[in-house]
Formats: C-alpha cells, sequence, structure tokens
C-alpha cells in the first residue's frame, strides 16, 4: 500500500454525536496504514448535542487526538478554516463528520498521488440524497461552471487530499459553504493541479444538513457572487 511521509487528517464537526467518533477510529486505524507521521483532528463548531462530551471520550482513547472547540457556530467555513489552521503535516485530507462519506476510500486517493498533483478530490460514484438535494446539486454545479470554469466538477464532495505547500499560497475567508468555491478556485489560481477519483456517498442515517437550509443556501450564493466579483476585479 503507498504510504505518505506525513498527514493531517481532521474533521468539521456539528452535532455529529452518533458519528464522529466512529470516524475518529477510522481516522486512526486507516491513517496509520498510509502514512509514517499522522494527526487526527476535529474542529467541533459550537455543537449543541453530545458531540463534545463524545469527543474528549475519544480524545483519552487516543491520546493524540487534536481537538478544536468553537464557542459558537462559524459555519462551515469557519470549521474549515480552523482545521486547516490545526494542520501541520505535508499532506491534509479532510472530509464532514457526518458520516455520508467512509475512511475507506482515503488509500484510492493516497494511490492517486503524485509529484505534479497537488488536490486529489473524491467524486462520487453515485449521490445517496433525496431526489430534491440531487437536483439542487446538479444546478449548483451548472452554476459554479458558468462563474468559475472550476478544474473539478463536484465542488461540494468534500472528501479532499490536498498538498499542505499549496494551501500555504492562499488565504480563505468565506465562513459559509462558498468556502469550497473559493478554495478550489484560489488553489487553480495558485497554480495547483487537480484530479478526481471515485468514492462512495451514503445515506444519511442521522441528523440532518446543515448546509441544506434556505437561509445558508442563500449565504452560500451571495458568497459566490461575491468570490466571482471579488475573482474578476483583480
Amino acid at each position: 500500500m503507498k504510504k505518505l511521509s506525513s498527514l493531517s487528517i481532521f474533521f468539521p464537526c456539528y452535532n455529529d454525536e452518533n458519528t464522529i467518533a466512529g470516524l475518529v477510529d477510522d481516522a486512526y486505524t486507516i491513517g496509520k496504514k498510509i502514512t509514517r507521521s499522522l494527526e487526527v483532528i476535529v474542529i467541533d463548531d459550537g455543537s449543541t448535542d453530545l458531540s463534545k462530551k463524545i469527543l474528549k471520550k475519544s480524545q483519552k482513547k487516543h491520546p493524540n487526538l487534536k481537538l478544536v472547540f468553537h464557542k459558537k457556530n462559524r459555519g462551515y467555513g469557519g470549521a474549515l478554516r480552523s482545521g486547516f489552521s490545526a494542520t501541520t503535516k505535508k499532506f491534509i485530507f479532510y472530509t464532514d463528520g457526518d458520516g455520508q462519506y467512509s475512511l475507506k476510500d482515503l488509500p484510492k486517493l493516497v494511490k492517486s498521488v503524485k509529484p505534479k498533483l497537488d488536490v486529489i478530490n473524491g467524486k462520487k460514484i453515485y449521490r445517496e440524497d433525496r431526489f430534491i438535494r440531487k437536483i439542487v446539486g446538479e444546478l449548483y454545479y451548472l452554476w459554479i461552471k458558468l462563474l468559475f470554469q472550476t478544474p473539478i466538477r463536484e465542488i461540494d464532495t468534500d472528501y479532499r487530499l490536498i498538498r499542505k505547500e499549496k494551501l500555504k499560497k492562499i488565504t480563505l475567508s468565506k465562513n459559509s459553504g462558498a468556502i469550497c468555491v473559493e478554495l478550489i478556485s484560489k488553489l487553480k489560481k495558485a497554480g495547483a493541479n487537480f484530479t478526481e477519483v471515485s468514492v462512495n456517498h451514503y445515506d444519511r442515517k442521522f441528523g440532518k444538513s446543515q448546509f441544506f437550509t434556505f437561509s445558508r443556501i442563500i449565504q452560500t450564493l451571495v458568497d459566490d457572487i461575491k468570490l466571482f466579483f471579488e475573482f474578476h476585479s483583480l
């Protein structure tokens, strides 16, 4: 199995009490097989359920687990920005704490790593979501492609392996879901090279999406437009 010199794995977590402990366990089990130097981090974005308590219990099981707690919810972008800031290894992998992606697919991303590749992004084999969310997702892909000419199709597939050195060249500012567009677009402008690898996507077994609400969708679209004008004013 191919191994990386060092790897940070982190999870943004918001009210993921039913899934986050299992993801942390998987991160250590699988991570140790694909890198010689591993760190695992969870960013709890102001959870109001038992996530904080469960994470502290996980830390007793895994003493090297790094935990960052936001006193107030900062939004998905805020959680990702904290996660990127906390990482110290040469490669960074992150995925959501809700369990819709499995760490079992991470070795496939690692296998695709090449000297001139900077971002290996997951691509859903099949999207396990409600029909309306699939439609909204497809429309969003078209919207983002039209505005930004992104180098990957699935901007909202948050299953990414990134070279830290490339990430250091950009500054992220968004707190909404628009951070995904900001991240990919700014990495592209920084000269990063991309590829996509097929990964499994699973039905949500617990809770509900924190992004798929009217107010958060509107905020993301507004931030996307702001990013468009920001990029085109440079």
